[in-house]
């Protein structure tokens, strides 16, 4: 079971979060034992959602790629304005909806 705390998101920075733990490269690929990031749920959905496990492997691996990536640079900006308690719906980019 992925380890929860509350505390700041390591993508989106908002603070007081439920945050759970998101291994940098996906487990499936090889990552058990290597870095991980503490994300707010919302954060670590939506990377899920937008990127597969070989995407996160290979190019995704650290929080500075991730929030430089163009998918995730108007999430990541909308989200910090969100408040903590907020419930927030993550969609599949289109992309994924066709694999």
């Amino acid at each position: 079971m992925a380890k929860q705390t509350i505390g700041l998101c390591e993508m989106c920075g908002r603070q007081d979060v439920l945050l759970t733990e998101h291994h940098l490269t996906p487990r499936e690929e090889g990552g058990a034992f290597l870095p991980t990031a503490f994300l707010c749920i919302p954060c670590h959905k939506q990377v899920h959602a937008l990127f597969t496990n070989q995407e996160l492997a290979a190019r995704l691996n650290t929080i500075d790629a991730l929030r430089q990536d163009e998918k995730l640079a108007s999430y990541i900006k909308w989200i910090r304005k969100q408040p903590a308690s907020k419930l927030v719906k993550t969609k599949k980019s289109r992309q994924r909806r066709k694999k």
